[in-house]
């Protein structure tokens, strides 16, 4: 039995979330070895906006300004990517535990980050995940359409293939070439982490999430068309393989930019595209900006912990959303009761 949520109100909903995000990047910059308060990363994060604000001293000022906001924003556009991504991917292909790396785009991003470690080309990490990512989606699309229309099952099927044979072809690329440090960053890079993430990351992430994400935050209308099914899609008007094309690829876009600054962060596509639909329904309208601003949150929390609870040490932020993100999803089957 399905459980029915009051909605809340849609912008009510985008305020809040917007608010919380701005308070979590802020807070968030605070913690972590080296103490900073609220009114030194304010007084930081005002100064370097050219608000006439005088900084801290300059200690402060460089790990608030140079080591934490840097990583903090670009946890927040990269859980923005990637939530919107899943939600968007989930409506293309009708499957609720589908999630951006459904098409094999982690492992073709992967793939190909693991081949420029292991020669040593650390600088070419973003470039080689991003086209490893764009060409585990061709290939999936590809075998997809080879055997007949481009159906949301076919889609599956050639993503779980490419996936499964990228997956196999990093692991030998590890056994036969990876030792010592660049092992441990392989595996790191594999469970997703920001470590690395410096204003270059961040600048990569926000363009790709202002230019696609908007291009998706626009097909609102025609993600609500392809929930009823594709006879009812192209009934109202709706091109439907020249349409899941085309928003597939702009997935691919962003999903492989984000992967390419991160690595591969699980669960934030998968579970909250869920859990927004329990408080503000289906429709795409209500449901992508508001996903995008919780992913962004739901990140710059899942990295703050895996930067801070085991310090000195440090967790891959993928090993946080998935102990987070498997209760969370579990919450949200029970609450409600079916997929359908």
């Amino acid at each position: 039995m399905t459980v029915t949520v009051a909605r809340v109100p849609l912008a009510g909903a985008v305020v809040g979330a917007l608010v919380l995000l701005l308070a979590s990047v802020v807070l968030a910059t605070t913690l972590g070895p080296a103490d900073v308060t609220a009114g030194e990363a304010l007084a930081s994060i005002a100064h370097h906006l050219g608000l006439g604000v005088d900084p801290p001293e300059r200690l402060t000022d460089a790990i608030v300004w140079e080591l934490r906001m840097p990583r903090t924003l670009t946890a927040a556009v990269v859980g923005a990517g990637l939530a919107l991504a899943g939600a968007v991917m989930q409506s293309l292909t009708r499957n609720p535990l589908a999630d951006p790396y459904l098409l094999g785009l982690s492992s073709g991003a992967s793939l190909g980050a693991v081949a420029v470690l292991v020669l040593g080309l650390a600088l070419a990490l973003p470039v080689a995940a991003f086209a490893g990512a764009l060409a585990a989606l061709v290939l999936s699309l590809a075998i997809a359409r080879a055997a007949g229309s481009l159906t949301p099952t076919r889609m599956v099927l050639a993503g779980l293939a490419v996936s499964q044979a990228c997956a196999a072809a990093t692991s030998v690329v590890i056994f036969w070439t990876a030792t010592g440090d660049s092992y441990r960053e392989i595996v790191t890079w594999l469970l997703g982490s920001l470590a690395r993430a410096g204003w270059d990351a961040f600048v990569l992430a926000l363009v790709a999430l202002v230019v696609v994400g908007t291009a998706l935050l626009g097909s609102a209308r025609t993600l609500d068309a392809f929930a009823f099914g594709d006879t009812a899609a192209a009934s109202l008007g709706v091109h439907v393989e020249r349409t899941r094309w085309v928003l597939l690829a702009a997935v691919a876009l962003l999903t492989g930019a984000m992967v390419a600054v991160s690595g591969a962060i699980g669960f934030v596509g998968l579970v909250l595209p869920h859990a927004v639909r329990l408080v503000l329904g289906a429709p795409h309208r209500r449901l992508l900006p508001v996903v995008a601003l919780v992913g962004a949150v739901f990140l710059v929390w899942a990295d703050t912990l895996a930067r801070t609870v085991f310090d000195p040490r440090e967790l891959p932020v993928g090993v946080v959303t998935a102990l987070v993100g498997v209760p969370v999803f579990v919450a949200v089957l029970r609450r409600r009761g079916s997929w359908g």
